[in-house]
């Protein structure tokens, strides 16, 4: 099991509570300090900062809540969950709203309080890479243009700011690796919810079972395993911006649910009898298409029009070459400043080649390809012997380019060269690889010039 390192201050007034907790926690690696009631939670807090902090609800002097406010009045960066043996799903909202990031009940189980560590400690990585997002996204519109060339982005960041400002449903489309999540924080930061949080999941990656409990929250006791309230995503969005990724997986089943809540404005959790008002803006994004799904009896049609207010779709790279050479060096720049190095020049034969290919993986693959580039790079320049052989052969091909013989002949030089390289030229071992024989290498190697 890997080992957490997290500094964590415990705050309960219950002597045996927080030695339990101790004996737990560091025996997975975090580094623990104690309080006995809120007040003293504060003074600790005043002297060094904590990653997390648990924190009971019934406490003399300064109880849970009152600590949780003053908390949240100065600022104090770290995730806080409370812990109470009283509570119930109010206590639980009550606490997130105030600014707490979870509940656990009490009496719990050890592996349920590091479970809900490692949650908050996911979380904390993931706010660093939103606040990372969100200052690139604030960036000022003629920086914003260096990123985003092209006209087709233009017309996509023109759509994404008229309706920034309003609370209707946004569908975003594009293929995957374009850039839908980052057009659904766009909206969050341009809008008036920017102050509200920002929730995103992934439909695909929650199994069909979990989904509506996940969405909308459950009881505890509501099923098997519901060993503690859950207020759901939706709860945890409240006020702010829900962001339903890979919508066109969310099952058939939970779709009328999902229905509901944007009609009514209103979730009931699994295991509940009563309904609870919720004011969050959702954003949908599928590399599907809905129609399709539609037509085909796989999405509901209603709820495609629910969600479909607004569609916004987000053109492949391949259809919006202007933006290629500029998001190329925006990434190798982001790449050099977090590994403290120079920041190499492309060559023109770079760009070139960048523009011509095809790029299936879109923005995420040019990312990825310069990541890679700059992890190879000794000097202050790329130049095209320095790129992959995909994008050195170009797959925009014309007429002149359609000879099969040709084609061969380019593939075979290239898979000879790799297996030179891979081997140090040990040319036995490289005939392996290649699984053909040392003297049919030899005059290969003589036909394209190796030597």
């Amino acid at each position: 099991m890997t080992k957490r390192g997290g500094h964590v201050l415990i705050i309960d007034d219950e002597e045996s509570m927080r030695h339990m907790l101790r004996l737990v926690l560091e025996r997975e690696g975090y580094r623990i300090a104690e309080a006995a009631e809120g007040a003293a939670g504060l003074d600790i807090l005043g002297q060094r900062e904590f990653d997390l902090i648990l924190c009971d609800i019934r406490m003399p002097v300064l109880d849970g809540r009152g600590f949780l406010g003053e908390a949240v009045r100065r600022q104090i960066p770290s995730t806080i969950i409370m812990m109470s043996a009283y509570g119930s799903i109010d206590t639980a909202l009550e606490c997130m709203k105030l600014g707490a990031y979870d509940y656990i009940s009490k009496p719990f189980k050890p592996d349920e309080v590091v479970l809900t560590l490692r949650k908050a400690e996911e979380r904390l990585r993931l706010q660093r890479e939103n606040r990372y997002l969100k200052s690139e996204l604030s960036r000022s519109s003629e920086e914003k243009k260096t990123i985003f060339k092209s006209t087709a982005m233009s017309r996509v960041l023109a759509l994404a700011e008229r309706v920034a400002e309003v609370s209707s449903p946004v569908l975003i489309s594009g293929e995957t690796g374009t850039g839908k999540e980052l057009i659904a924080r766009f909206l969050h930061s341009g809008g008036s919810r920017k102050v509200g949080p920002f929730v995103a999941v992934n439909c695909s990656a929650i199994a069909a079972g979990l989904m509506e409990s996940e969405l909308f929250g459950h009881a505890r006791g509501a099923f098997s395993g519901a060993d503690r309230e859950n207020p759901g995503l939706f709860a945890a969005a409240d006020g702010g911006i829900l962001f339903l990724d890979e919508i066109g997986e969310l099952p058939l089943e939970l779709q009328p649910k999902l229905l509901r809540v944007l009609q009514e404005g209103e979730v009931r959790p699994v295991g509940h009898v009563h309904s609870r008002k919720i004011d969050v803006r959702v954003l949908a994004a599928t590399a599907r298409d809905l129609r399709k799904e539609v037509a085909e009896g796989r999405f509901r049609e209603d709820l495609f029009y629910r969600l479909a207010v607004v569609e916004i779709e987000v053109p492949p790279l391949r259809d919006r070459a202007d933006d290629i050479p500029l998001l190329a060096e925006y990434f190798l720049q982001r790449i050099a400043l977090r590994e403290k190095r120079s920041m190499p020049k492309l060559t023109s034969e770079v760009f070139h080649a960048l523009q011509e290919y095809s790029w299936p993986g879109n923005v995420r693959e040019l990312e990825n390809l310069m990541e890679k580039t700059m992890i190879f790079c000794r000097g202050d320049k790329i130049d095209l012997a320095s790129m992959s052989w995909e994008i050195r052969r170009r797959e925009r091909i014309t007429e002149k380019d359609l000879s099969l013989k040709k084609a061969t002949s380019r593939l075979e030089r290239e898979y000879i060269r790799k297996a030179l390289e891979a081997t140090g030229g040990n040319r036995t071992r490289a005939a392996e690889l290649l699984e053909i024989s040392l003297r049919g290498l030899m005059y290969k190697i003589k036909e394209y010039g190796f030597e």
